[in-house]
């Protein structure tokens, strides 16, 4: 089987976040390997308020590219970053993200917000093209603090969603790969 390209996508307005830490966790659990490219939009600076910025572009071609996407923002006022809307904003609307398989993960400190990978970024993720033939995943944030990379509900959902994911990114990879078989 071809390697799946990884990439995981953060905006958390806050560098190296523990929301960075779960996504790269579980992009790793999900693929079953190492990810291929992080970006920290935080990174990317006054450049996202206007269009055509070279570094930007550059951010989103490396993010088209992705077999399997992991996007993930803290929760804000009930929904996700301002600043992840502003990175998301500079892909073409339907376009931008076909082909790719992204799982919308997002950090809050209840679980009250517990649908809202579901509810507000799954959409925008489907809106650009993405398949997202998973749920959601939403993690307690205190949790993903404390345990890191073990956090357990990181685990499960792996072992739940996985297969899935790989089988639905190893399509853009160039190598089918069925729902339930292990790759090699």
């Amino acid at each position: 089987m071809t390697a799946l390209r990884t990439v995981v996508v953060v905006g958390n307005p806050k560098p190296a976040s523990r929301t960075l830490t779960a996504a790269r966790t579980a992009a790793e659990l999900l693929a079953q390997g190492p990810v291929d490219h992080v970006l920290d939009v935080t990174t990317l600076g006054p450049g996202l308020l206007g269009w055509g910025d070279p570094t930007v572009q550059q951010a989103v071609t490396d993010v088209a590219t992705a077999d399997l996407l992991v996007v993930a923002s803290p929760t804000y006022k009930a929904t996700y970053t301002g600043l992840l809307k502003l990175f998301l904003d500079q892909f073409a609307g339907g376009e931008g993200l076909r082909g790719v398989t992204a799982v919308p993960l997002m950090l809050g400190a209840a679980p009250t917000h517990a649908l809202a990978p579901d509810l507000l970024l799954k959409p925008v993720l489907a809106e650009l093209g993405a398949a997202c033939p998973a749920p959601g995943l939403y993690l307690i944030d205190k949790d993903a603090e404390a345990h890191g990379a073990d956090t357990p509900a990181l685990a499960a959902y792996a072992e739940r969603w996985g297969a899935t994911l790989r089988a639905s990114a190893s399509t853009r990879a160039g190598t089918p790969v069925p729902v339930g078989a292990v790759p090699s």
